[in-house]
């Protein structure tokens, strides 16, 4: 807590006044009053006696709090306290607001019936507040006589309806007559061409600290320069925002992140504008405004850059690239993340961190990869402190120690619940000793399948469904993400399958196995409508081993089943779902050496394709249902009538 009776208000206050006399343009002063405070370098009036003070007491009915006090022994009063506050009360003109302003009443009509009571008290404010405000831009300024600290110190609300933003407290006084200064200083920071340098003690310590931060940031002290960029920042120091946004970018934070000051710049923009671009994207709904207005002062080629790299996010190809040996570990990393290794494509990028060089000197740390659609989803708040505590740019220090994997191994956290509690059920194929881009050969009828384009399976789904006319009923094809499962396995996952028909359902394990082995499993026990189900196939060299499927309260299987994999020992009494599928799960991954990437399947973009339909063809007498999507009416089949634009079945 401060001390503010201890506080040096004269030295305080005269510096302020020399900062404010020097950087004045001539002519731009209010008055003769002002003309004065430039001529005499002092913004305060003279000082307050006890006698003084003890009289403004006794008219209010209020001893002052100290930080005020201390104020008015030193100036009784202040001139341009902040940007919009002209004139300060002294010991005269304090007087109680008692709603003068109307505010009361606009606070308390916004008030829900759930309002607490310190949001009450807080609307109730502009009834029982000390109004500090004399001449001012339509800003208020009160003190609460009700907001009282252990020091007796009053709270101070700030307001001006042209913000349009709730009030703003201070814990005291002094701590708004600070946050004043800073107030000036910031927008003396950003005045015109052509006017004086605004250059003094305090900016020319202010701009020291910025560049020990930027060092500091670069020995991977990133906390200790967070801090001192904010200081800075706070007082429109040029460098500390875009500096202070390289490192909340990489702690995740996105909110009013913007390099001010850098992305506009051609020496940072192929690393600034890639994320900036890409947060725009993901929020603007195809309202490109916004983003002209952060790119205000760039020239025409920056800002076509900008649309383009736009354009490249949005339909997901743009790729990061890095020089030197960061950069070839940039493209190593992304080659193991686009087939679902994020740990390992993590620990590239930080192997080979200590090597990375900036595009200059504000330039504090790799973020051109947050906008690539493979390598961006590594990022996590963890992972993000890892990387910017690791020493880099040529800086020495001590590295971190290693964030945690993101990924547990095997398969029994499918059987947990997923961010959403969405995935219920799930269905994936395991092949042996073949490469992820080999899957769509086996899993499709077509010649020539290929992978569509790294990404969510939410984009998958919607852009499949754009391109869909026809929805059968028979017609099961699953839309599946493909990676590798461990060491010499792929797989193709599907998150989202349609309801599972046993007596139409056909495994795709044997025609997956030519030549090696493939596993099937598609789990249904969480689904919670309808029967839990659970289905398992091995199949080798395009023959099927042995198979079963848990449903309906029944065990049907087929071949010589492992002990390990034996559907007796987990559907005995079934009275805990969830802990069958688990031991099923570890039981398949002991069985076969296989996992799944967790953070790829749910956080990631992966590559995908469509596979054949897992439901046979119908047979004689056996009628389905097609929906056709033509001109926006609905076309039934085999006089099968579909209601609801849902596909009926035969």
């Amino acid at each position: 807590m401060t001390d503010t009776t201890a506080f040096d208000w004269r030295s305080f206050l005269l510096r302020w006044s020399g900062e404010w006399a020097d950087s004045l343009p001539d002519g731009e002063t209010r008055g003769e009053d002002d003309e004065a405070a430039r001529r005499d370098r002092w913004l305060g009036f003279p000082p307050a006696s006890e006698e003084r003070i003890a009289a403004m007491e006794e008219r209010l009915g209020r001893r002052m709090p100290p930080s005020y006090r201390e104020f008015l022994k030193v100036s009784d009063g202040w001139r341009h306290a902040g940007g919009f506050v002209w004139l300060l009360a002294g010991a005269e003109d304090a007087r109680w607001h008692h709603n003068e302003s109307g505010l009361a009443d606009m606070f308390e009509e916004y008030l829900d019936e759930d309002a607490g009571p310190e949001e009450r008290r807080e609307a109730d404010i502009w009834r029982r507040g000390l109004q500090l405000d004399v001449e001012s831009d339509i800003t208020h300024v009160l003190m609460d006589p009700e907001d009282v600290d252990e020091d007796g110190e009053w709270a101070v609300y700030t307001w001006a309806g042209w913000r349009a933003a709730p009030p703003e407290r201070y814990a005291n006084f002094l701590e708004f007559m600070r946050d004043m200064h800073r107030e000036f200083h910031s927008l003396r920071a950003h005045r015109s061409d052509g006017e004086p340098v605004f250059a003094n003690d305090t900016t020319r310590k202010l701009d020291a600290l910025v560049e020990e931060a930027r060092l500091e940031a670069l020995r991977g002290g990133w906390e200790r320069a967070g801090t001192a960029l904010d200081e800075a920042k706070e007082y429109g120091r040029p460098r500390a925002a875009g500096l202070g946004d390289q490192i909340r970018r990489l702690l995740g934070q996105t909110h009013m992140v913007y390099f001010d000051g850098l992305v506009t710049d051609p020496q940072y923009a192929p690393e600034l504008l890639p994320p900036l671009v890409a947060e725009h994207a993901a929020h603007s709904y195809r309202d490109d405004s916004t983003l002209t207005f952060h790119l205000r002062g760039a020239d025409d080629d920056l800002v076509a850059l900008a649309y383009a790299t736009l354009d490249r996010v949005r339909n997901g190809t743009y790729r990061y690239a890095a020089a030197g040996p960061f950069g070839e570990a940039v493209e190593r990393a992304r080659e193991l993340a686009r087939w679902g290794d994020s740990d390992g494509a993590w620990r590239t990028l930080m192997s080979a961190l200590p090597l990375w060089e900036p595009l200059g000197p504000d330039h504090l740390a790799p973020l051109g990869w947050l906008a690539d659609p493979v390598l961006g989803p590594l990022l996590t708040e963890e992972r993000g402190r890892e990387l910017l505590s690791t020493p880099r740019g040529g800086q020495g220090g001590e590295a971190p120690s290693p964030a945690a994997g993101l990924d547990p191994g095997g398969l029994a956290w499918l059987a947990e619940p997923d961010p959403g509690n969405n995935r219920t059920s799930y269905r994936f194929v395991l092949v042996e000793g073949v490469e992820p881009e080999e899957l769509p050969e086996r899993l499709t009828d077509g010649d020539g399948a290929v992978l569509n384009e790294p990404m969510t399976f939410w984009e998958a789904r919607h852009r499949s469904r754009q391109n869909q006319r026809e929805f059968s009923s028979y017609d099961d094809r699953a839309l599946m993400a493909v990676g590798r499962a461990g060491t010499g396995w792929s797989f193709a996952f599907d998150d989202d399958p349609a309801p599972f028909h046993r007596r139409r359902f056909v495994s795709p394990a044997a025609a997956a196995s030519a030549g090696t082995r493939a596993v099937v499993v598609w789990s249904g026990l969480r689904t919670g409508h309808g029967e839990p189900f659970f289905h398992l196939s091995a199949a080798r060299d395009g023959a099927e081993q042995y198979a079963f499927t848990y449903a309906e309260g029944e065990i049907r299987k087929s071949g010589e089943i492992p002990r390990a994999l034996d559907p007796s020992r987990f559907f005995g009494g079934l009275e805990d779902v969830a802990e069958a599928e688990r031991s099923l799960l570890e039981a398949v991954a002991g069985e076969f050496g296989a996992s799944l990437p967790r953070h790829a399947l749910v956080n990631g973009r992966l590559h995908t394709f469509a596979t054949r339909s897992w439901t046979r063809p119908p047979g004689d007498g056996e009628t389905y249902a097609v929906i056709g999507m033509h001109w926006g009416a609905a076309r039934p089949a085999d006089g099968e009538r579909a209601e609801d634009g849902e596909p009926a079945e035969g």
